[in-house]
C-alpha cells in the first residue's frame, strides 16, 4: 500500500469527522446507538466504529445511514464541515 505523507492523517479525521456528524443527528433524531443500528439494520458494534471513526462508511451504508435518519447525505457532510 502506497501512502503519500500526511495522506492517513486526513483520511482518520474526515472518518471521525462524519462519524461524530452522524452520532450527532443520530441523538437528535433520539435514537440510541443500539435502537438505531436495530431500525437500519446494521451490525451494533460496526455502528459503533463508524461514529467513532474507526471504519470507513461505504456510499451503501451511507444511504442506508440517511434513509433512516431522514437526511440527505449532503446534511451529514456540511455537519461534518467537509
Amino acid at each position: 500500500m502506497i501512502v503519500l505523507h500526511g495522506m492517513r492523517a486526513t483520511l482518520n479525521q474526515t472518518q471521525k469527522a462524519l462519524g461524530q456528524a452522524i452520532r450527532g443527528i443520530r441523538k437528535e433524531a433520539g435514537f440510541s446507538q443500539e435502537g438505531f443500528a436495530l431500525e437500519a439494520d446494521i451490525n451494533r458494534a460496526y455502528f459503533g466504529n463508524i461514529e467513532r471513526g474507526e471504519k470507513n462508511v461505504s456510499l451503501s451504508m451511507l444511504l442506508r445511514i440517511c434513509a433512516v435518519l431522514k437526511k440527505k447525505p449532503s446534511d451529514i457532510f456540511l455537519r461534518a464541515k467537509m
